[in-house]
């Protein structure tokens, strides 16, 4: 009998080492070199080039870097072979945002990233009015803080 194609169109990346490298390449187009007030390229004292971040990381950018939608690059992360290779790439953006949570004083719509990108909530707590001090405290005592 005849292998049946499955329908739709074949997958761009077959292996992981593939995906990695793009990965790789979008990271590193996040920065550029710095320039001193001449314009040359700054070193560090051990000769290497001084690197500055001139674009956020985000994963529509790695999605775009990737050269597929935000919505592939996810169901490409449910393989097996791709999981943990996209794992770490996600992991390194949300410690990036995370990082300009510290940093930055608005961080709205990087409070939005999180929540919706990397499953970040807000927790709301359950208080009920009826309770007593004696309930409140117990509840409070039995509590991880």
């Amino acid at each position: 009998m005849k292998n049946k194609h499955k329908g739709g169109r074949p997958r761009k990346y077959t292996k992981a080492e593939e995906m990695q490298y793009k990965i790789d390449k979008y990271f590193e187009s996040c920065f550029k070199p710095e320039l001193n007030e001449k314009g040359k390229i700054q070193r560090d004292i051990y000769g290497n080039i001084k690197m500055k971040q001139v674009k956020p990381f985000t994963v529509t950018g790695l999605a775009l870097a990737l050269d597929m939608d935000r919505k592939t690059l996810l169901n490409y992360s449910k393989q097996d072979e791709f999981f943990p290779t996209i794992k770490k790439a996600k992991l390194k953006i949300e410690n990036y945002l995370e990082e300009r949570l510290i940093e930055d004083t608005s961080t709205t719509g990087i409070i939005f990233n999180l929540k919706n990108n990397y499953g970040w909530k807000d927790k709301i707590e359950n208080v009920n009015v009826n309770t007593n001090y004696e309930e409140y405290l117990k509840r409070v005592e039995g509590s991880e803080y």
